[in-house]
Parts: structure tokens; C-alpha cells; sequence
């Protein structure tokens, strides 16, 4: 299921590339899942982080992902998936919110995704200065006040043996990129 997937999500983001430079898009699914993977969580976790961006980004939707991976690979894409029609502030506080309550497994998804992202803008903000900002829907202002926001709410309801270390991981590079 895991080669499928990655596959899959290789083909339907197959031209596109990441923000702020040329690496080929699929760079990130990879890396998001091999952190799953590297936490041994299942299969269908591990095939969601491949998938986590083809609703958002490409021509697929949740279906074509149900009808090809089952219905929980589908449920925690579906869970960890932005809807695009709504303002950045929305889709940022769903992501929030989803985190107060959702399940351990997209939980953890959420999380090695946002770390994934944030990594790579330290890196960019390293190389390329605070002009990197204006790359973005919101500024630093409003990105320092979503991954505030999550650091806050990560960890609800989650026992300490329950709370993977790339969950710290997320939380320092929060405090070294805001602050």
C-alpha cells in the first residue's frame, strides 16, 4: 500500500514544484511519511502522509483516494485536507481546531506535515532574509500566531507515551522561527 501511494502521489503532482524554489513538489509527501515511518505507525498513516496534499493540490478528491486506498487512508486525508474555498484565517483555524479533537493518527499527520513546512521556511528564511515573507497569503504576524496556535493544541488529550519527539522538534523550530 505505501509504494502504491507513493506512486500515486508522485503522478498527481508530477510538475509541480515547491514554494520559494524548484525542488520537485513531491519532495515533501516523501519526507512527511518517512517521518510516519520512521515512528513505525501504520501503513495507512504512513500512505496518507504520501497523499496528504493530492485533495488540496491536485485534480483528486477524496473519493479517488477512498476508491484506490480504502476508507481510513481516506478519513485521515479527508481530516488533515483544507478547503480551498474558504479565507487563509478559516482554513487555519479549522486545522486548529481539528487538532483540539482529532485522533492521535492525524494528529501526528498534522503535525510532521507543519514541521515538514516549517523546516524548509527556517531554511528558506536563512538563505533568502525576512523578503521570504511576502511569498506567502499571510505575513509573520499571522504565521507566528497559526503555529503558536498549534504548539498550544497539539498535545491535547494525548498521554506522554502517546506524544512522538518530532512533536518537540515542531515545537523548537516554532520558537526559533517566531520567537
Amino acid at each position: 500500500m505505501k509504494n502504491k501511494a507513493l506512486m500515486f502521489a508522485t503522478k498527481a503532482h508530477e510538475g509541480q514544484t515547491r514554494k520559494n524554489s524548484d525542488t520537485p513538489y513531491i519532495t515533501h509527501p516523501i519526507r512527511v511519511a518517512k517521518r510516519l515511518e520512521m515512528e513505525s505507525y501504520s501503513d495507512e498513516l504512513i500512505s496518507a502522509g504520501y497523499l496528504h496534499d493530492v485533495v488540496e493540490d491536485t485534480p483528486y478528491n477524496i473519493a479517488d483516494i477512498e476508491k484506490e486506498f480504502g476508507t481510513r487512508v481516506a478519513n485521515i486525508v479527508a481530516a488533515h485536507t483544507e478547503d480551498k474555498s474558504k479565507s487563509w484565517k478559516e482554513r487555519k483555524q479549522h486545522t486548529i481546531d481539528t487538532l483540539k479533537s482529532a485522533e492521535k493518527e492525524v494528529r501526528y499527520l498534522i503535525i510532521a506535515d507543519k514541521l515538514d513546512n516549517l523546516l524548509g521556511l527556517e531554511q528558506d528564511l536563512n538563505e533568502q532574509g525576512d523578503a521570504i515573507w511576502e511569498n506567502f497569503n499571510a505575513g509573520f504576524e499571522k504565521q507566528k500566531w497559526y503555529h503558536q496556535a498549534i504548539v498550544k493544541n497539539m498535545y491535547l488529550g494525548l498521554e506522554e507515551d502517546e506524544i512522538p519527539c518530532y512533536f518537540q522538534e515542531f515545537e523548537k523550530a516554532v520558537n526559533r522561527v517566531f520567537g
